[in-house]
């Protein structure tokens, strides 16, 4: 699921006529980065949440997202992953019930288009190294956790972090931890990208009907932080090339 609904207020005016996953990253919409990597890494399926001006996302990517075989930066796939499109789908908040649900409730919106394990990403972050590989999916989907989270090295403008990390002594994932605010412990950036099971977005971790007909906003992180608390989160440190990108000044710097 790729996370599209936001309305971009840090961005404007760049987003007052265009949505902030189409502004142009190095010659080509931000969102398209994802799904390249999507596309590449065996994807089946990708759902697209979206509200503020929805519409032109739809437009841009249509139903069905192909790689244009004339580009001079095609994706070379293996033999046995390669295919040249993506199914698209989408769940417009904006359209169904005025504007964005926030996180869960958008993931709850989107639910029956989901799968039992399904990968979580925002469509305004600019990781161009990031692999969506089957075999993280086969490892968390073996798993007993709920969620799995790719953490990053705090940017200058979230210096506090987010979630603790807990390494594991007996082989298994690294856990991710709920901090107090009073820990000395070091914090990391979760990095918007993760693994998600269907069981988190129902009781008693969230009381949100699949498919969130009453379209209930409600965020994410007190779901993570709940999960967390009972051990049901892993994580992992991602010290590849990774921008959130919020302000024009840091879309200016990708572009420079």
């Amino acid at each position: 699921m790729l996370l599209a609904a936001g309305r971009g207020e840090r961005m404007r005016p760049l987003t007052d006529t265009c949505p902030k996953p189409l502004l142009q990253v190095r010659g080509k919409p931000l969102m398209q980065w994802h799904l390249e990597a999507l596309l590449q890494g065996g994807c089946a399926k990708v759902v697209i949440n979206t509200a503020w001006l929805g519409e032109q996302i739809e437009q841009f990517f249509g139903k069905k997202f192909e790689l244009n075989p004339s580009s001079n930066e095609r994706i070379e796939l293996s033999i046995k992953e390669q295919t040249s499109s993506l199914p698209v789908c989408y769940s417009h908040e904006g359209l169904d019930f005025g504007g964005a649900l926030e996180t869960a409730g958008g993931i709850a919106r989107a639910l029956p288009q989901l799968g039992e394990v399904f990968w979580v990403l925002a469509g305004d972050v600019f990781t161009p190294g990031f692999k969506f590989s089957e075999a993280a999916v086969a490892r968390f989907a073996a798993s007993d956790k709920l969620a799995h989270l790719w953490l990053v090295p705090n940017p200058a403008h979230n210096p506090g972090g987010d979630f603790g990390l807990q390494a594991s002594n007996d082989g298994r994932a690294a856990l991710a931890l709920n901090l107090p605010k009073d820990s000395a412990l070091p914090r990391h950036t979760y990095s918007t990208i993760g693994l998600y099971r269907r069981a988190l977005f129902a009781p008693p971790w969230c009381d949100i009907p699949a498919g969130n007909p009453h379209g209930v906003k409600a965020p994410l992180a007190p779901l993570l932080r709940a999960a967390m608390d009972h051990q049901l989160v892993s994580a992992e440190l991602y010290n590849g090339p990774w921008t959130d990108v919020g302000t024009p000044q840091r879309l200016a710097e990708l572009n420079g």
